[in-house]
């Protein structure tokens, strides 16, 4: 019985592929985690839209039930649609930013020149905070 070569048990990736197969990047974990978080700030814009929309519609609700006191003085503006949609717009934003995010990383990545920014996640934090001190402000107000 002979004994089984070494140099045939182990063999390089290229060898184990077969011929003509799409070559995978050396970077796949860093691939799937950036889009991990791409999903992330998906999912986080979607439940932006939503709750844009619960305040819109919720503040339409308290008008029609006659619960909310709207005197003939104020403008027709109703705060809770105005943040409502403001929301709305915010997880748009989020979204479309998240996936210009998405794609400059993804490139990085690939030419191994990655350096991560804080640019994306401030501006996004910033604005978040600005939409809930303004939320704060409306519900102190009309309480």
């Amino acid at each position: 019985m002979t004994q089984p070569d070494p140099t045939n048990i182990i063999s390089s990736p290229e060898q184990q592929k077969p011929p003509g197969s799409k070559r995978t990047s050396k970077h796949v974990t860093d691939h799937l985690a950036n889009e991990r978080t791409f999903l992330a700030w998906v999912r986080t814009g979607l439940a932006t839209i939503t709750f844009g929309f619960v305040v819109a519609r919720f503040g339409l609700l308290l008008r029609e039930l006659g619960l909310k006191h709207v005197s003939a003085s104020t403008i027709s503006i109703h705060y809770s649609s105005l943040i409502g949609v403001s929301l709305t717009i915010f997880g748009i934003v989020m979204i479309v930013m998240a996936l210009i995010n998405f794609l400059r990383i993804r490139a990085e990545i690939d030419i191994e020149n990655f350096y991560p920014q804080s640019g994306f996640a401030l501006v996004l934090t910033i604005l978040a905070c600005l939409i809930g001190i303004t939320l704060a402000v409306y519900l102190f107000l009309t309480a």
